[in-house]
């Protein structure tokens, strides 16, 4: 056996991942549009597709949503009664494209209700609120239910109208993990943070960069490169450092965001980690991605 192939010993994931410090910029998963479904009842393994959520009901759902290109959580409340004096649940659409963002929100009376949900931004009451959403699927994995539980429960209290707790949002590793809504703001170690000041922060329009992973909308290599360039040149807005262009190059990528000066090209490089337990479930070690940032260059062309 290779040392590639080597048993890894079994601890947390999360622990783990704080052990090597993992990096989170540019680990964002992709999140255009959202369909978030409140779901008060237990979880299962994948909420919307296992028991006790009825599973044939929740595929019709998620393949239809997935077909138009969203994104499918569950939510429900924390720290209080989860159920609520109206019958169904509420549901929500966000559109996290730059630009664009837009939360919108409706309710149903019964779960059959949602096969025939229009998902164009027809339906529902639009909303300037923002939701913070934090992972506690502990069905899918246990770190997230351990740190997860710290974070929504302190954050709730901030906040008790935007907070709520969310299926899964991926990167259990880095458990405590957030999402901003609608501009699709991932988070991770927000256990280690002050997840109320992450979550003001986005009410101003900001980004906290120590703990934050990417935005939804954008490309890993995006990502990872605004991240390089608020580390290096300063701008924690939203929407500082926009991109301009991403291409490949033999090693890495080549990155042009529009800085406050005009066009600033970020030159990437890609690492592949020593073989980890990604997941608290997993078995097998795998290789994950790290971008590292090989150079920053001002006065370039956009295109």
């Amino acid at each position: 056996m290779t040392d590639a192939m080597a048993p890894i010993e079994w601890r947390p994931c999360s622990d783990r991942a704080r052990e090597r410090s993992d990096p989170l910029a540019g680990t964002g998963p992709r999140g255009i549009r959202w369909l978030l479904i409140e779901v008060a009842a237990a979880w299962g393994p994948s909420a919307l597709l296992d028991p006790p959520f009825d599973p044939v009901l929740g595929r019709a759902i998620v393949t239809r949503a997935e077909a138009e290109g969203m994104r499918v959580l569950a939510i429900r409340r924390t720290g209080r009664e989860r159920h609520s004096e109206e019958p169904g649940g509420a549901w929500a659409i966000a559109d996290s494209r730059p630009g664009q963002e837009s939360m919108r929100w409706g309710r149903y009376a019964d779960l059959e209700e949602l096969r025939d949900l229009p998902l164009d931004g027809s339906s529902g009451v639009a909303s300037d609120r923002l939701l913070f959403g934090v992972c506690t699927h502990g069905r899918h994995d246990q770190c997230c239910a351990v740190r997860g539980r710290q974070v929504v429960t302190g954050l709730a209290a901030a906040y008790p109208e935007e907070t709520w707790e969310c299926s899964h949002l991926g990167g259990d590793r880095f458990a405590g993990t957030m999402v901003m809504l609608p501009h699709g703001l991932y988070y991770g170690y927000a256990d280690d943070a002050d997840a109320a000041a992450i979550a003001a922060a986005a009410l101003d329009g900001r980004v906290v960069d120590a703990f934050y992973r990417g935005r939804s909308s954008l490309s890993h290599p995006v990502q990872a490169a605004q991240h390089f360039a608020r580390e290096a040149r300063g701008g924690d807005r939203i929407d500082d450092w926009a991109p301009l262009a991403e291409a490949r190059t033999e090693d890495g990528w080549t990155v042009t965001l529009q800085g406050p000066d005009g066009p600033v090209e970020i030159a990437l490089g890609e690492d592949a980690s020593e073989p980890l337990l990604s997941t608290c479930a997993a078995r097998r070690p795998v290789q994950v991605r790290h971008y590292r940032l090989d150079g920053i260059r001002d006065g370039v062309r956009a295109g």
